[in-house]
């Protein structure tokens, strides 16, 4: 190589190393806010605790559970939420036809638990966009409680939930909750990988957002809201064009003056036994979601990985006869991602997992990069195997339905 070719040369490489180094540094600032933001959280669900402690009157709620076919653990997701420890709420189930799967499910636990108040409603083929959405308009104009939960049907939460999440709702300015979860995964290493995400990624970048602007946005597992506030925003169909419903069903409430409560009590997400390519696929939808939904803050999500950062640090400093300095940028980020599971993953949403995998997280730390990078370059997304593209402002459009869906996972 002559003298111009490896000046060349190293130039690049002193212009990546100064890219790693900058990231590095964005994603230990960014580990810091998460890290004051989980002692707000924590000092928070205290006082959280406090007011559903003192809370005695307790109305009538109604949940809303739209189901998509066999899941795993369908049975003793749905079931726990027939056996909620409160006074009186409903359960509506909400489905195309009578062909799904879920049914049969749902019809044995009927029976199972007469004195639950639970029954189905059948949308028929969807009219918007958002079939989830259209199935909920259905399942919420048969019901008359100012209370509505919805939840997805790979959720599964404790006895005390209802009484953890209406509490904080009984005040008017508080139009809608929601809930953090956790991942439960199944017995494969992609699985965990994905469940460590929603325990430690996703937490991460909730509790920040909500530190530091507050919420304004919902999450999909658990969405509690009032109907006077649903009201206001126009009803579901106000989110009937988008992929991503929580967010806009929160946005809307926020932007209509009502408060978005983020709650103390974490749920479950279930998911199931999954190979590489399915897992990155579901990872690479939300990613896409959120690109279009919330364009300025991805970006920003690109500063906030580390292990990313410190391989290119540890190759960039190889190339330049530094290789202590790089292998010291490469364990710096490893560890970052390790604080980042344990005092996230383990100490905000309980996620046993997380302090016993800590190890591991970096590992999807890189995954998470590839994902977030991979939804810049295509629009299109398969949603419970049909297939649907993004539009301006994240608007969805179906460019194909099948007469009965495919089952995948929401």
């Amino acid at each position: 190589m002559n003298s111009l070719g490896l000046l060349a040369s190293m130039f690049v490489w002193r212009l990546l190393l100064t890219l790693a180094l900058l990231g590095t540094l964005s994603s230990t600032v960014f580990l810091i806010l998460a890290l004051a933001a989980a002692v707000r959280y924590r000092i928070r669900a205290q006082r959280e605790k406090q007011l559903i402690a003192s809370t005695s009157a307790l109305p009538p709620v109604t949940i809303l559970k739209p189901v998509h076919g066999a899941e795993p653990r369908l049975r003793e997701n749905l079931e726990s939420f027939f056996l909620q420890d409160y006074p009186d709420f409903e359960i509506v189930f909400g489905a195309r036809d009578p062909s799904n799967e879920a049914l049969k499910v749902v019809e044995d636990l009927q029976r199972h638990y007469p004195q639950v108040k639970a029954r189905i409603v059948y949308s028929g083929p969807p009219q918007w966009p958002n079939a989830k959405v259209f199935s909920l308009d259905k399942m919420i104009a048969t019901t008359t409680n100012d209370l509505l939960v919805v939840s997805d049907s790979d959720v599964e939460v404790g006895a005390d939930f209802l009484r953890n999440i209406v509490p904080p709702l009984l005040q008017p300015e508080n139009g809608l909750l929601t809930c953090l979860y956790r991942g439960v995964p199944a017995s494969s290493l992609w699985s965990s990988l994905e469940a460590l995400g929603m325990s430690v990624e996703m937490t991460s970048g909730v509790i920040t957002a909500d530190m530091m602007e507050g919420m304004r946005f919902a999450l999909g597992a658990v969405i509690a809201l009032r109907r006077d506030a649903l009201n206001k925003i126009g009803g579901m169909i106000a989110a009937s064009d988008y992929y991503s419903d929580d967010f806009v069903l929160g946005n809307l409430v926020w932007a209509a003056g009502y408060n978005v409560v983020l709650s103390s009590y974490i749920a479950g997400h279930v998911l199931m036994p999954t190979s590489f390519i399915r897992s990155f696929g579901h990872q690479l939808r939300w990613t896409k979601s959120t690109r279009y939904s919330r364009p300025l803050g991805h970006l920003g999500t690109g500063l906030t990985f580390a292990v990313p950062f410190g391989l290119l640090g540890w190759i960039s400093a190889v190339a330049l006869g530094r290789p202590q300095f790089g292998l010291a940028l490469l364990l710096a980020a490893i560890l970052n991602r390790m604080i980042q599971s344990l005092a996230i993953g383990w100490g905000v949403t309980g996620d046993v997992r997380a302090l016993a995998l800590c190890w591991i997280y970096p590992l999807r730390d890189v995954i998470g990069f590839f994902a977030w990078a991979g939804s810049y370059f295509s629009r299109t997304f398969l949603w419970r195997g049909e297939l649907y593209r993004f539009g301006a402002g994240g608007r969805i459009t179906a460019e194909h339905r099948n007469a009965r869906p495919l089952t995948d996972q929401a």
